[in-house]
């Protein structure tokens, strides 16, 4: 048995299945852990959710902010981007159940020493208070009232956490760290526009995974989403997102024994944004 845990796929979908025949991957024996973004900008998003969706519990995976712009769009509370890639699941047959389980996943699982997420975690979270915030947000996304909240989780503020914050507004805050996330002061207030390198920071900000008082820090965090970050593997954090979408090697690591597994992207998107 062994656990793999996958970048970004973001509807890359032939080169997920290209990376899953190089790990032989059975899902009789093995398992995947997907660090979000599995559909959007590539042309294979339908396929991606229809393969995974179908390991069942071989698979897990948590949200990212393409996934949950994916939901926001189906239910009419956000709008198509020029680049975005969901029209072919938006008018499939089996739309329905694919956006079901899609809404059922998780933000963050934790297990064995490590924690997957799709962007980051505040200073300020401990890895069991990140699992209890999560929750909140899962059981609003599985709610009677999800398309509310699906209205309600876009904006940048506040862009600090708060013990007392309450309502949409709590919500808003653990959303954006879990999947929008990339820097933050040391003390935890977030910048949301910032998408390049590491020598590009802002002053006064840092890397999340780089402040020094983080709670986390004695779990081994694994996440996406920040492309230009590239590949890091560190004790406490591995970064997985190595711009597949982009042209990159779609990356995967073997966490038994840290081995590292990659393919070659076979046909990248121009960059629009």
């Amino acid at each position: 048995m062994a656990t793999y845990a996958v970048g970004d796929i973001q509807g890359c979908y032939a080169e997920l299945e290209q990376l899953l025949a190089r790990i032989a991957f059975d899902p009789a024996r093995d398992r995947l852990w997907l660090v979000g973004d599995l559909v959007n900008r590539g042309p294979g998003s339908l396929q991606v959710l229809r393969l995974v969706k179908s390991l069942g519990d071989s698979a897990v995976t948590v949200l990212g902010n393409h996934d949950l712009h994916l939901l926001a769009v189906a239910e009419g509370v956000a709008e198509l981007h020029r680049s975005d890639t969901l029209d072919d699941i938006l008018n499939a047959p089996d739309r329905d159940e694919l956006l079901h389980w899609l809404r059922h996943q998780k933000l963050c699982h934790a297990e064995h020493g490590y924690i997957l997420i799709h962007a980051g975690l505040l200073p300020q979270w401990s890895v069991k208070q990140a699992l209890s915030l999560s929750a909140e947000v899962e059981a609003a996304l599985r709610g009677n009232d999800y398309v509310e909240f699906l209205t309600r989780m876009y904006g940048n503020s506040p862009n600090a956490w708060d013990d007392e914050l309450t309502g949409y507004k709590r919500l808003r805050v653990i959303v954006n760290t879990f999947t929008r996330m990339r820097i933050c002061t040391p003390q935890g207030e977030m910048e949301f526009k910032f998408k390049g390198a590491v020598r590009d920071i802002p002053s006064d900000y840092l890397p999340w995974y780089e402040a020094p008082k983080r709670k986390s820090r004695d779990t081994t965090v694994i996440f996406g989403h920040w492309s230009a970050l590239g590949l890091i593997v560190r004790d406490n954090v591995i970064a997985l997102d190595t711009g597949c979408l982009w042209g990159g090697p779609m990356t995967a690591i073997r966490l038994e024994d840290r081995e590292l597994i990659q393919v070659a992207c076979t046909n990248p998107v121009a960059k629009n944004w």
